[in-house]
């Protein structure tokens, strides 16, 4: 079921994140599968739904750096730096995370990711829903990620709650991961921000 973008739509996305279900939505870089981050059942669907095996991290998506700060335990300054610089957008920041993130998030790493997507529509339903949302690309798993709403249809149908109707961001590559391990920034994925982009704001302390 597509979702509009109206506010009665987006009510009803919201709904079916709070009864613990799953939808689909747009972000800056691709349709991302969301469930309540907080709710490990919903977390467990989305693996299930995925065909993905437990056992991985899973990224969260929050309205804000305030949400990010409830998630986790401390966050580093140099973090913070690219936080404030690169948040909303393409920047997933792994931190400590907190007790109360569910392990089947963390994968018991003791870690968390988040990010603030650079797309109106995603942070409006994270906020709205006041929890943060998974942020797992909307795709069977070893599948390529989707930026169309007709083609998630397609692929997931009645498995989620429905499809949020609206347009992805132009990036097409996924976003940078990045931690901070021993005084350095270690570059876990890059993605949409390069390392270079990654220097410019923390200077030389980025893992080679």
């Amino acid at each position: 079921m597509l979702i509009s973008i109206d506010d009665s739509g987006l009510e009803r996305a919201v709904q079916a994140i709070k009864n613990g279900d799953l939808i689909a939505f747009p972000t800056d870089t691709f349709f991302a599968l969301g469930a309540d981050g907080s709710n490990p059942k919903a977390v467990e669907s989305v693996f299930a739904t995925k065909g993905r095996n437990p056992g991985t991290p899973v990224p969260l998506l929050v309205s804000d750096s305030k949400m990010a700060e409830s998630l986790c335990t401390k966050f580093p300054e140099p973090l913070r730096k690219l936080a404030d610089h690169f948040w909303p957008g393409a920047l997933t920041i792994v931190l400590p995370a907190s007790d109360g993130v569910p392990a089947v998030v963390t994968a018991n790493t003791g870690t968390v990711g988040v990010r603030v997507p650079d797309h109106s529509i995603a942070r409006r339903i994270i906020e709205l829903s006041g929890v943060p949302i998974t942020g797992t690309s909307c795709n069977l798993t070893g599948r390529d990620p989707v930026k169309d709403a007709i083609f998630v249809e397609q692929i997931f149908g009645d498995m989620i709650a429905g499809c949020v109707d609206a347009p992805c961001g132009v990036s097409t590559a996924p976003s940078t991961v990045v931690s901070y391990v021993n005084g350095k920034i270690d570059l876990l994925r890059t993605g949409a921000i390069d390392a270079e982009s990654i220097q410019n704001i923390v200077g030389d302390i980025v893992a080679s």
